[in-house]
């Protein structure tokens, strides 16, 4: 039996391990890096152990620390969680060769399918060798883990050799291993995966269907389980082909087969030997707790011969600190405040007061929502997002509630493409008129002791906000009846809450300040000064970066007196193990360009400035 275990992971899957080892009364123990020595899972866990490591990325990267510290600490068991080494064969040899048990499938199941490549082979599936015009467009994948890094979708020849290295540069800093394929890509597919779960005597659990085929840059944002609209005869191949991907390699443990359906027929894409991501809508719909399975299979237990029969549908939503306006680029900064209402289910590695950091990847937070039918299940989770309190950097929520709600979503009609064809209308900001007001109103309340009441008329306060990109002016005065704003009747005012009346109709606001940044129930704002500094002010064509990074890579041959044009690639930042290209803003004159490879960079210095208009 095992009595106390080490999570070889961080942030949200560490804390969702140790929620299940605290259930089964098993001691838990959490690595970090420097930089998370104060997150939420080294908190949680009841011993931590710190890692040393060049970066605070690849310190999870060092197998031979981890199984160090597992056995300083004295712990039973090492769980790998998703990332990083969980689907490291050598570092699944390590941690037994240590005397350890390895929450996980065994190395040669791990070795088998690891590699993209490999686990193709095995399923009799072959990818490309020799690109031609007639194979495009095609998909340039890593063959070794995933989450979207290492991918590059190529669509003209010429674009295949950039893609190539590229895709070779991320997967290597992600995984410790440059490996790419080529396969062919389909536009209009839908990503369908199918749970196992496998004990060492020889039963295998297949576990329903999942889609997830809302992505962005490959990587999963909206997840749901059962995958909708499947006839009966496609699911039932589904299962077959997963059973037999398991049993093809002597798999134990959990572990999801990841197919792409397109034209009412499954094509393999790969066996994830490690939990999911989206592991949570299989374990609402099937009542069961994954985890906890892990680790008993781990003990040597078995399985019974069949698993519980599946209750109803399950959705999840993937929080991010990003911008989906902006590339999708992740934003760091202060969690101030986290919350979603009940009803729901939420994983995360954040709560109040955390700092998202450029090192990782940007997500907050899972919200799951279950339901008897799916419908239920859809909007139960739409009106909770909407309702959570995010307070803090820019996040995808407000993405995530219009997605929930689109009528290709709730129709059960979407593919991979979805974000290709809606993201412009999904993304496009919609913050609530009244909140600038209700922020002022707050403000003038918090402020003012008195109420600011002045016998005489007076002119009216005025307060500017920068919210959605554009600038707001809130004119109100102070009078012997409270405060009042021309048009808008206040029915109640202080600090944290404000009522107005609009056209008869009373609504409430929730106002929360940090600082300069406001959070006015969904919105955010940030308020600003009276009087702008000049000195702030950036010359035309500057391009700043949107994240904290390195810059990894400047365009072949570009220097300062180049002429570039609209959306040509000027260099690559990296970030939270992406690399996010900058592009030129318009055509016209690079006339300043104070960044070289290599260099660190903090959000909004400036990369480079391009002079619009013809050289």
């Amino acid at each position: 039996m095992i009595a106390s275990l080490l999570v070889a992971n961080r942030g949200e899957i560490a804390c969702r391990v140790f929620r299940t080892c605290r259930e089964l009364g098993i001691r838990t123990v959490a690595v970090h890096a420097d930089a998370d020595r104060d997150a939420l899972h080294t908190r949680l866990a009841e011993e931590a152990v710190r890692l040393p490591g060049s970066t605070p990325a690849d310190t999870y990267l060092r197998g031979d620390l981890i199984v160090k510290a597992a056995l300083a600490a004295g712990v039973d068991a090492v769980h790998p969680g998703y990332g990083f080494l969980s689907e490291n064969a050598d570092f699944a040899r390590a941690v037994l060769d240590a005397g350890l048990v390895w929450v996980g499938p065994p190395p040669e199941a791990i070795e088998a399918m690891a590699s993209k490549t490999r686990a193709k082979r095995l399923m009799g599936v072959e990818t490309l060798q020799d690109v031609t015009e007639a194979d495009l467009p095609v998909l340039v994948k890593a063959a070794a883990g995933g989450g979207g890094r290492g991918m590059r979708i190529v669509r003209r020849l010429e674009d295949l050799g950039a893609a190539l290295d590229g895709a070779r540069a991320e997967a290597a800093s992600a995984f410790g291993d440059g490996e790419v394929f080529v396969e062919p890509y389909v536009e209009r597919g839908r990503h369908v995966e199918v749970q196992v779960l496998a004990d060492t005597h020889g039963t295998v659990w297949v576990l329903g269907t999942r889609d997830c085929s809302l992505q962005r840059r490959h990587q999963k944002v909206i997840e749901e389980a059962p995958a909708p609209g499947l006839s009966a005869q496609l699911t039932a191949e589904l299962h077959a082909l997963a059973a037999r991907a398991a049993r093809a390699v002597s798999y134990a443990g959990a572990g999801t087969v990841e197919f792409l359906v397109a034209d009412g027929r499954p094509h393999f894409l790969e066996m994830n030997t490690r939990l999911q991501v989206e592991h949570p809508v299989t374990e609402a719909v099937f009542g069961i707790d994954l985890v906890a399975e892990q680790i008993r299979v781990a003990e040597g237990r078995a399985l019974p011969a069949e698993p519980p029969r599946p209750r109803g549908h399950a959705v999840e939503a993937r929080l991010y600190a990003e911008d989906p306006a902006r590339d999708w680029a992740p934003q760091t900064g202060t969690l101030h405040r986290l919350d979603v209402p009940d009803g729901v289910r939420l994983d995360t590695g954040y709560t109040g007061g955390d700092t998202i950091g450029v090192h990782y990847d940007p997500m907050l937070a899972k919200v799951i929502a279950h339901a008897p039918t799916r419908a239920e299940a859809v909007r139960r989770l739409a009106g909770a997002l909407e309702r959570a309190a995010v307070h803090g950097p820019v996040t995808n929520r407000d993405l995530l509630v219009r997605s929930l709600r689109h009528p290709e979503f709730t129709e059960g009609r979407t593919d991979t493409g979805f974000y290709d064809r809606h993201l412009a209308e999904l993304a496009r900001p919609a913050p609530d008129p009244h909140a600038p007001l209700a922020a002022a109103l707050a403000d003038a309340c918090g402020r003012s002791r008195f109420g600011g009441w002045r016998n005489l008329p007076s002119q009216p306060q005025v307060k500017r906000y920068a919210m959605a990109g554009e600038e707001h002016e809130v004119r109100y005065r102070h009078t012997r009846h409270g405060l009042d704003a021309d048009g808008v009747r206040v029915v109640h005012a202080d600090p944290g809450t404000v009522v107005l009346e609009v056209d008869g109709v009373q609504r409430g606001f929730t106002v929360a300040r940090y600082g300069d940044r406001i959070h006015v129930n969904a919105t955010a704002l940030t308020a600003l000064p009276r009087f702008p500094d000049p000195a702030d002010q950036q010359a035309p064509g500057s391009l700043l970066a949107p994240m904290p990074g390195t810059v990894v890579r400047i365009a072949e041959g570009l220097a300062a007196g180049a002429h570039v044009r609209a959306g040509e690639p000027l260099l690559w930042l990296e970030a939270m193990k992406m690399q996010h290209r900058i592009a030129a803003p318009a055509t016209g004159t690079l006339t300043a360009l104070p960044v070289a490879p290599g260099q660190q960079v903090d959000v909004g210095a400036l990369l480079a400035v391009v002079e619009e208009g013809k050289p």
